[in-house]
C-alpha cells in the first residue's frame, strides 16, 4: 500500500545538486573573506524587489532561491571580513561553518540526554575549561553572553537566597556588584530574575579601567549592615568598551573573605588567558563560582556558540532542575535542562570540539597573540600619527578606541560624522563609542584573517576621511 501523504516538502532538483550549489556559494563567500573588498554593496533592485514579495503560496526553483540567498548574504555586513573592526565580531571559522550544517543536519536536541552528542558537549566543556585555565565541574553552551550571564547569576540568586527561585524576591532586599563599565547584559539579567536593575552597584574604575577593590569591599559591608543581601559579584574579563580587565584575584579576596559568589564574565576577552603574554591579567580565574566566554568572539567559530562554566553542578541544578511527567529522567541520565535556561537546544558543542581536533589549542593560542600584537601595531600607528590620538592608554587585550583630532570645532561631532562617513565609503566598518565623555573611533580585532596591512588601512582611511 503507498503513503497517502503528500510529498510537498521536496526540491525540485536533487538534493545533491542543491548541495552542491550550496557549497559553490559557501566556497566563494570563504575566497571573498580572504582578502579585503573595495566596498559594501548596496541594497540593490533585485533586493528590494525580494523583500516586497508577499507570502508565497507556490515554491520557487531551489537553485534560483539559493541564488537570491546568496545574494543577499553578499549586501549584509559580514563579519568574517577582515576590514569589520566593529563590536566584538565573529569569524565564521570555516570548520565552525561545517560543524552547523553536520549539526543542524541532525538537529539533535541538546535539551533531553541525546547519547552521544550530550557526552561530547561535556568533555567540550571541559576542554574550553582547560584553554582558558578554568577547573570547570560542569558547563552548559549557550546563544550568548548574555543568556550566560543570565544563567550564572540564576545560579548565584539561588545559592544567596536559597528557594527565591520558588517564593519569589518580595520584600527581599539584594544588590549585585560591576564595575561601571560592565556589559549592559549584567543589567538586563538582573531584571530578568528579578533583582531590579536598580540593584546594581555599578562601581568606579582604578587607573586601568578596571573594578577598584576598595570599593567593592566598601559597598558590600555597607549594604549588609542595611540588611541588604549580595547576590553575586561581576568581574569583567575585557570590558566591552576598552578591553579592560578587572583585577580578578583581588575581587575574589574580598568575595571569600565575605561568602559572595564572583562571575567572571569573559564574553569577549577571556579566550586571553590561555595565551602567556596576557594570562597574568586574569591571575584568580580559577577562584570563580563560574565564568562565562563567547567561542564565538575571540575563538574566532561562527554564532551562537556562548559557554557558562561552573566548578559545582549542584548550583546549576539548585537554580534550573525540575521534575515533570512529560520530560522523564530515562536510565538516570541528566538532562541539559536542570543547568541551562534553554530547553530546545541545538548541538552548539559540535563545532568547538571540531575546531579543537582541526587545528589544536596552539594554533588559536597563536591567532589570539597575533590580534594582540596588531592591537599593539594600530595603538602605535594612532600614537604616531599627528592627526589622531588614542583615547586610552595602550591595549590591554584588543580593543583600540581613538579618534581624528585635526579638525575645528566640536571634535565629537567630528567623530561621529566621521564614523558615518568610514560606514558609507565601505573600505572598512568601524563602530563609534563614547570613552570618558568623548566619542571616538571603537575598533576591535578579533579575526584571524586580519592581517597588519588591514589595520594600516583603518588608519589610512580614518585620516583620509576624517581631512575632508
Amino acid at each position: 500500500m503507498t503513503d497517502p501523504s503528500p510529498t510537498r516538502l521536496r526540491l525540485d532538483v536533487s538534493r545533491e545538486e542543491a548541495l552542491e550549489r550550496t557549497v559553490e556559494i559557501v566556497a566563494e563567500a570563504w575566497r571573498s573573506f580572504d582578502r579585503a573588498r573595495p566596498d559594501q554593496p548596496p541594497i540593490d533592485a533585485r533586493i528590494r524587489e525580494l523583500l516586497a514579495e508577499r507570502l508565497p503560496e507556490v515554491g520557487s526553483p531551489a537553485l534560483g532561491v539559493l541564488e537570491d540567498a546568496g545574494h543577499v548574504l553578499d549586501a549584509s555586513l559580514a563579519q568574517p571580513r577582515p576590514r569589520y573592526f566593529a563590536f566584538v565580531g565573529s569569524s565564521g571559522l570555516e570548520i565552525g561553518v561545517l560543524g552547523d550544517l553536520l549539526a543542524s543536519c541532525y538537529d539533535v536536541n541538546l535539551a533531553a540526554w541525546a547519547a552521544a552528542a550530550s557526552e561530547l558537549e561535556e568533555h567540550a566543556v571541559r576542554w574550553v575549561g582547560q584553554f582558558v585555565g578554568y577547573p570547570a565541574v560542569a558547563g552548559a553552551f549557550t546563544s550568548g553572553g548574555t543568556v550566560s550571564n543570565v544563567t550564572a547569576l540564576a545560579a548565584a540568586r539561588e545559592h544567596a537566597i536559597p528557594g527565591s527561585r520558588e517564593s519569589g524576591l518580595v520584600g527581599r532586599r539584594m544588590a549585585v556588584y560591576c564595575s561601571n563599565e560592565a556589559h549592559y547584559s549584567v543589567d538586563r539579567a538582573c531584571e530578568l530574575l528579578g533583582i531590579g536593575a536598580a540593584n546594581v552597584r555599578s562601581l568606579p574604575l582604578d587607573e586601568n579601567r578596571g573594578m577598584r577593590p576598595d570599593a567593592l569591599a566598601a559597598a558590600i559591608d555597607a549594604d549588609r549592615a542595611q540588611g541588604i543581601v549580595p547576590i553575586a559579584v561581576v568581574a569583567t574579563g575585557g570590558t566591552t568598551l576598552t578591553g579592560a580587565v578587572d583585577p580578578i584575584n583581588r575581587l575574589a579576596d574580598i568575595c571569600d573573605e565575605r561568602g559572595v559568589w564572583l562571575h567572571v564574565d569573559g564574553a569577549y576577552g577571556l579566550a586571553a588567558a590561555a595565551v602567556p603574554e596576557t594570562a597574568h591579567l586574569f591571575a584568580g580565574l580559577e577562584r570563580a563560582s563560574s565564568v562565562s566566554v563567547d567561542a564565538h568572539k575571540w575563538m574566532y567559530l561562527p554564532k551562537a556558540c556562548g559557554v557558562v562554566l561552573v566548578r559545582r553542578r549542584a548550583h546549576l541544578e539548585a537554580a534550573f532542575l525540575h521534575e515533570e511527567a512529560y520530560f522523564p529522567h530515562e536510565r538516570n541520565q541528566p538532562h541539559a535542562v536542570d543547568i541551562t535556561l534553554e530547553y530546545s537546544r541545538p548541538f552548539r558543542a559540535l563545532k568547538l570540539w571540531l575546531a579543537f581536533r582541526a587545528h589544536g589549542a596552539e594554533a588559536f593560542r597563536d591567532a589570539i597573540a597575533n590580534n594582540l600584537r596588531q592591537a599593539r601595531l594600530l595603538y602605535e600607528e594612532v600614537v604616531a600619527h599627528p592627526e589622531l590620538e588614542p583615547v586610552c592608554g595602550p591595549p590591554q587585550l584588543s580593543i583600540v578606541p581613538f579618534r581624528h583630532v585635526a579638525a575645528d570645532g566640536d571634535l565629537d561631532a567630528h567623530n561621529a560624522a566621521l564614523v558615518e562617513a568610514i560606514q558609507q565609503d565601505g573600505r572598512i566598518w568601524v563602530a563609534p563609542a563614547t570613552v570618558d565623555g568623548r566619542v571616538c573611533l571603537r575598533p576591535c580585532l578579533v579575526n584571524f584573517r586580519t592581517t597588519d596591512d588591514d589595520v594600516r588601512a583603518l588608519v589610512d582611511v580614518a585620516v583620509e576621511l576624517g581631512s575632508r
